[in-house]
């Protein structure tokens, strides 16, 4: 009997089989996300309440973000060395780069949508999403 992929297996060989170019791209593209967030004064309303540390993976790279009163406070590049963190989204960088377009496809549009597609994984404490 052949053995069955879970959606999770699916996307760590997708993330295996990545171009280091194209996650470098993203990468780059993904360091800018503090002066984006923090220039959003809607967003930063949103979120004044919002204390928490979450890790973002790009392909094999980590990130870990640290937001307090709704603005980010730090963003850290990896690898790290037991850092805690409240919960993970991870994806493939073609999933990322499909998400940030300034309109995206359908089922490319929403975390929760990229990981019933397997292209991103979420876990640990969800309550903040």
């Amino acid at each position: 009997m052949a053995e069955e992929r879970t959606s999770f297996d699916a996307h760590a060989a997708d993330i295996a089989e990545q171009d280091p170019g194209e996650i470098e791209q993203v990468v780059r593209a993904f360091e800018h996300l503090p002066k984006l967030a923090n220039d959003d004064k809607d967003l930063i309303r949103r979120g004044r309440y919002l204390a928490v540390e979450f890790l973002v993976g790009i392909g094999r790279v980590p990130f870990l973000v640290l937001v307090r009163e709704g603005k980010i406070a730090a963003l850290e590049r990896g690898p790290f060395l037991m850092r805690s963190w409240r919960f993970a989204i991870r994806g493939s960088s073609q999933a990322w780069r499909r998400f940030w377009q300034p309109v995206p496809e359908p089922g490319w549009h929403d975390l929760f949508a990229l990981t019933k597609r397997g292209a991103a994984s979420i876990e640990g404490d969800l309550l903040p999403l």
